[in-house]
């Protein structure tokens, strides 16, 4: 994997400000607000910054979080994991592995078989509807 390195200047250019916001400077979206969030449609979501397919709609399930979720990344190396320690928890940090973007974070909650929640922000993602 080629990994996709742009200037802050650069990816303000090319994202939404809330896109931005999450991906870049590891924002979350208000719970409930992400078009994603209730997204039925078939397909693959692939980082909003870079276009890696990272989440499988197949793998997808409804936490009652009020953020998309999934039970695995749609391949293995799509997503990394590091420690976030900000506002005084210690969590672990979903993030885009072609490009560093920050998706959201994963706990050890989720459905088999994999136990796991990839809780990811609506806006670090885009939506390619798999084709017939």
């Amino acid at each position: 994997m080629t990994k996709v390195n742009q200037s802050d200047q650069e990816w303000l250019e090319r994202l939404s400000p809330e896109s931005y916001r999450v991906t870049r400077e590891g924002g979350t979206e208000r719970p409930f607000s992400g078009e994603y969030n209730d997204c039925k449609q078939d397909g693959v979501y692939c980082c909003v910054c870079c276009g890696e397919p990272l989440f499988d709609a197949r793998h997808k399930f409804d936490s009652g979080s009020g953020w998309p979720s999934y039970w695995q990344p749609a391949s293995n190396g799509a997503v990394t994991e590091r420690v976030d320690r900000s506002h005084g928890m210690v969590r672990t940090e979903a993030l885009c592995a072609r490009c560093d973007a920050h998706l959201g974070h994963v706990f050890p909650d989720g459905p088999e078989p994999t136990g796991m929640r990839y809780c990811i922000n609506s806006a670090a993602l885009e939506l390619q509807p798999r084709e017939d």
